[in-house]
């Protein structure tokens, strides 16, 4: 009997997904604690329809990463920092790149998608890569200069 599993079941598939099951499996266990339905035409037609959903959901994200990737690829930011010398007073993080991004691209950029290779301690030429989705990423260019 094929069966639309409502929650993850161990050893058997994860939520959303359509598996064969024996009848009296899904009759005695998964029907009653109500970890799976039934796959009837209804049931189908729903299952298809967040199938679909799901990939379309899926495409635009894939489509905007790679939108925002072709804005920020070998951008440059200018980021005004504080300091003597050489030496920042403090460091740039990467929450402070992603409000750059925001500020300069209108493109929200979670900062742990942020990737710094070393701290950046002092003023000069940097590279950072953002992780906008799912092997897409881009690789921006970092000038910390100093505040007048």
């Amino acid at each position: 009997m094929k069966v639309i599993l409502l929650q993850e079941v161990k050893s058997l598939g994860k939520k959303g997904e359509l598996v064969n099951v024996s009848d009296g499996y899904a009759r005695n266990f998964l029907f009653p604690r109500k970890l799976a339905t039934e796959a009837n035409a209804q049931a189908m037609n729903e299952y298809k329809n967040a199938e679909d959903s799901k990939n379309y959901k899926i495409a635009t994200q894939k489509a905007q990463a790679n939108h925002n990737k072709s804005q920020l690829e070998g951008q440059t930011l200018v980021i005004k920092a504080k300091g003597s010398g050489e030496k920042l007073f403090g460091s740039i993080t990467a929450k402070d790149i992603a409000g750059e991004i925001k500020q300069k691209f209108q493109i929200n950029v979670d900062k742990r998608k942020i990737d710094i290779p070393k701290d950046i301690k002092s003023f000069g030429k940097y590279t950072a890569e953002v992780k906008l989705y799912t092997g897409i990423s881009a690789k921006i260019n970092i000038d910390v200069v100093e505040e007048q």
